[in-house]
């Protein structure tokens, strides 16, 4: 594994990260969800598949995990395990999230899987619910989703509470969705507290379909922001599992640059977010070991130019990727 400082703090982190939005929760976007829990949903096998994926990262050198508080039990499943090992927090590094409360009721099915609230109330209650489920204060705390139309950004009371965090060693983030990306991070860029950026990193989606994040991105790593990437299989869609026709040319391209490189479509697919001057820490998704051996392959990738002009024929246009990313089905 390769690890590097997070921006300007003075954290060491790994250059692939677990999250636990597939691993904590019954329903979830990605392809295949269900059938890599193998259908059984019981909160004690769920919590059990959860610590043998985290033993195996632990195994591969991974030293960033991230949870959210919407993620169903990821947070408690994370700290039950980080509870049992016999190492000093300063081994690993954690990421929480807050602003989204899950309201799935442990099914893979329901009305309303999270609903979001970035008010200050939500702020000060999912912070006390972080540090209990993860028995420890999480080292990096960030707002979940900051979009312009939540406010978030222009909450006073809000943002002088992440302040108050901030004061007390904990770096504060912000995670982004939606074709805005680029425009929601500048706009945190002008977030100064007492004369203080108040935001110290960025997570944003970026891969080989959705790129528009990109130069923000960069701005955010030349102004000491620490950078995570999120979604860097596109939730399965860049991977052998997108079985739809209307990715059948995009997959074939992927396969086959992947195959000249030896190695995977996921991998490769990684692989071109390590290849970004910009980039920290990118997420792997998993629930299998199988499927994190091969996203920590990526390390080892060589990526070519060949490859960038190759697959800069997969790009979509920020409104259809998260277009299609509100189409896929909870399973």
């Amino acid at each position: 594994m390769i690890y590097k400082t997070f921006g300007d703090s003075s954290l060491k982190v790994s250059r692939i990260g677990l999250g636990m939005a597939a691993l904590g929760r019954p329903g979830y976007i990605t392809l295949d969800h269900g059938k890599d829990l193998f259908f059984d949903y019981t909160e004690s096998r769920m919590e059990q598949q959860a610590h043998q994926l985290l033993d195996f990262a632990w195994s591969a050198g991974i030293r960033y995990f991230d949870a959210a508080r919407s993620y169903g039990k990821g947070e408690v499943f994370l700290g039950n395990w980080l509870q049992k090992q016999n190492r000093s927090f300063d081994e690993w590094v954690v990421g929480s999230k807050w602003g989204y409360t899950y309201t799935a009721g442990w099914q893979v099915e329901a009305e309303n899987h999270e609903i979001k609230d970035h008010s200050l109330p939500v702020l000060q209650r999912q912070w006390k619910e972080s540090v209990a489920s993860l028995h420890q204060y999480p080292d990096l705390y960030q707002i979940h989703s900051a979009t312009l139309e939540s406010g978030v950004l222009t909450h006073t009371a809000v943002l002088n509470e992440l302040a108050r965090m901030k004061s007390g060693g904990i770096l504060i983030g912000l995670s982004l969705s939606g074709p805005n990306q680029a425009e929601v991070l500048r706009k945190a860029f002008r977030v100064v507290i007492d004369r203080q950026p108040l935001f110290d990193s960025v997570q944003a989606t970026w891969n080989l379909l959705e790129r528009s994040a990109g130069s923000a991105l960069q701005e955010a790593h030349d102004r000491g922001m620490g950078i995570i990437v999120k979604e860097a299989v596109a939730n399965g869609r860049l991977t052998e599992k997108n079985d739809r026709p209307q990715f059948a040319n995009r997959l074939k391209i992927l396969a086959q640059e992947a195959q000249r490189l030896e190695t995977s479509p996921d991998a490769l697919a990684l692989a071109a977010v390590l290849a970004q001057p910009w980039a920290d820490i990118v997420l792997s998704g998993a629930t299998l070991p199988a499927q994190l051996q091969s996203n920590v392959h990526s390390l080892s990738v060589k990526w070519d130019e060949p490859a960038e002009e190759k697959l800069r024929e997969l790009i979509q246009s920020p409104e259809e990727y998260w277009q299609d990313r509100k189409n896929l089905a909870w399973n």
